[in-house]
This record gives C-alpha cells, structure tokens and sequence, in this order.
C-alpha cells in the first residue's frame, strides 16, 4: 500500500498574501481549517507546516483564495489547457496528438513609476490605518504614509530589490508617525475629535497610553500579524525584549479593557477602529512629484551650501596673513618717574607779582635799562 503524496503548498509569503487578498484575517483562517490563530502565523512565517487533513483544508482554502485572485505567476486558461495537452501527449494518455504551441514571450518588464505604483495601491490603504492607530491622527497618518513613500522614490533602487519592500515602508513611516518632533508642530498641538463611538473611543485612549515602543510592538504583533522574530527585527530590539514589551502592553489594555485579554479580539478591535474613519491616500503621481520636487530642493540647498562654504575658505585663505607677528608683549610698570606737571591756574600772589615786574622793568633806579650805542 503506497502512502499519497502530500498536497503542494505555496511559499509561506505567499499563503500570507493569499489570505490578505482574500480579506481574511489569521483568525478567519484558523476558524476554517480547525486550528488556532498561532499555528496559522507559524504557518506563515514558515516555522512549521500543516500535516494530514489539516493541510489538505489548509491548502483547499489557499487554492480557492488564489482562484478568486488571480496573480502574475497563474498560467491563463489556454495556457494551462496547452501544458495538459503536451503532458498527456508525452506520457501516452492523449488520444489524439496535438501541434505544440508556441511559447508566449514574457510580460514586458514594469517600469520604477509602474512598479512604485503597484505598491503604493497594495499599501497605503493599510499603513494609513495603522498609522492612526499609532498617532489617534488622521492627517499625521496620511502624512506620515506620504513622507515614507517618498522616501521610498527616493531610494527606489534600493528599496525595488528589498526582500519585503512593503515591510520597509512600513517601517520609515512607523519612524516619522512616532517622531517626538510633531507635538512642537502648531498643527498638531491640539488633539483631533475623537471616534463617535464609546468603545472605539476607550479603545484608541488605551492605546495611546502606551509608551510608544509598547505601541509598536502591540500593533505589529496583534495588529498586523507579524511573528516575534519579524517583530523584534522590526523594532530593532532583541526577541526577549520584544516578548516583553508585548506582554506589558497586553496587560494594560487588559487592566483597562478586560474584554480585549483575548488577542483575537483585540485583533478584531483593532481592525474596527482603524475602518471606522475616513482615511485616504493621495494618488501616486502625486506622491512621486512631491518626491521628486522635494528631492530637487534639498539638491540645490546642498549645492548652494557647499557654494557658500567654498567661497569662505577662498576669502580667508586670501586674507589670511603670510607670515609670523609676534604678539606685543604687554607693558610693564616703571618705578620712579617724576609725575608730569600740567601748567594750571596763577595764585593771587603770582599774579601780583607778574603785574609788578611788567610794570617796573623800564623804569625806576632799582632797574638797569640797557643803553643802545
């Protein structure tokens, strides 16, 4: 008795991208093949694969998902119908022999803006919402997406070859939503209106109690679905102290909201409250032009100020002095110098005096008048 094969599963990025274009979340997934949310983010992340009648549901709900979204790499009808026909031709099975068909030439490459613009559409709904829920702001959010894209055009080169570019993304504007520099920002001294509803409205003030980097790691985890590994990677901190952070961040929401001790429901919480508000992106040819406007600013700004700095090294080499001065050395005090008199006023007694040899020195016999020859 020969044992059957078992089923084929897809790469576990792949089972993951089935299921977010299936608008499914783990829980949902987990509720339809009979396993917990744990085992299907291990499932995802590529720690473990499912075995026996789990994977045969498990892979019969990833293939109906990939029929209801069609992707690049799934061979249109004709073609798979051709690659039927050829392999029953080879292994005899075919009743009549076909013609082989041509070889399709390959798509045409996507072009950067095209490529740029396939990831901002997948994205930017998403990291809007999750950026709300990092901020409680619905302009920062958007903001923040926007200035990550941009930087993302920026460095398209880079990031077009990253192994998960949604995931770098991700995180610049994970960094530029959590800056401590926007609450200086007049715009954003004063908090925007908060949810309509009462538990949406306690949920986002529990949330934003948290230190930031709790935050992050809660929403990552619980949030977007993210393992511990990729979660710590994310934060950029080790994988005990991401534990850490996720377990304290559980137990104060708990402590304030004892309904959401479960993360399913918390997960589900949390999906709610980022829908509930109107969040938009801009359109992509409006994030690469700003981009673009942006990065042509700061190029000329770099330019006149290395322009500003060469001229200053020009004029003080020019004016700097060609040899040594010695410095002249301070005076010293000299003892015995006669202080300097300063001519002043007559007494009464020098003035009569002066009066009385003026007037006697031409006449009277106690004077001698020189006689001319």
């Amino acid at each position: 008795m020969t044992q059957s094969p078992a089923t084929p599963l897809p790469p576990p990025k792949e089972r993951r991208r089935l299921r977010e274009a299936g608008s499914l979340t783990q829980a949902q997934v987990a509720e339809r093949v009979g396993v917990s949310r744990e085992t299907v983010r291990s499932w995802e992340t590529g720690r473990t694969n499912p075995r026996g009648r789990k994977r045969e549901a498990y892979a019969k709900l990833l293939t109906s998902l990939g029929e209801d979204t069609p992707t690049e790499e799934q061979l249109p009808a004709e073609e798979a119908e051709a690659a039927v026909e050829d392999t029953a031709e080879i292994t005899g099975l075919a009743a009549t022999v076909t013609e082989p068909q041509p070889t399709p030439p390959p798509p045409a490459p996507l072009t950067p803006a095209q490529a740029f613009d396939a990831l901002y559409a997948f994205c930017a709904p998403a990291l809007v919402r999750q950026a709300y829920l990092l901020t409680g702001r619905r302009e920062l959010a958007r903001e923040s997406v926007e200035r990550a894209f941009q930087v993302a055009w920026q460095r398209w080169p880079e990031v077009a070859v990253d192994r998960d570019p949604a995931g770098w993304v991700r995180s610049v504007a994970y960094e530029y939503a959590l800056s401590p520099w926007h609450r200086f920002r007049p715009r954003y001294r004063h908090p925007e209106p908060p949810p309509p509803d009462t538990a949406d409205r306690a949920l986002l003030t529990a949330l934003l109690k948290l230190p930031p980097s709790y935050r992050r790691t809660l929403l990552l985890y619980d949030g977007v679905g993210l393992g511990l590994a990729e979660t710590a990677a994310e934060t950029e901190a080790s994988t005990p102290a991401a534990a850490n952070r996720l377990l304290h961040a559980r137990e104060a929401l708990a402590a304030q909201l004892p309904d959401l001790s479960d993360p399913t429901e918390l997960h589900r919480r949390m999906t709610e409250l980022a829908s509930t508000g109107r969040l938009h992106a801009a359109k992509p040819p409006t994030v690469r032009f700003v981009g673009e406007r942006r990065t042509v600013f700061w190029t000329r700004a770099a330019i006149a100020f290395t322009v500003a700095i060469i001229g200053a090294t020009t004029l003080t080499v020019r004016t700097a002095p060609t040899h040594y001065e010695p410095p002249v050395p301070l005076g010293q005090r000299v003892e015995g110098v006669p202080p300097r008199v300063v001519q002043g006023a007559l007494s009464e007694e020098e003035v009569s005096l002066r009066d009385r040899l003026r007037s006697g020195m031409t006449s009277g016999p106690e004077r001698l008048a020189p006689l001319g020859r």
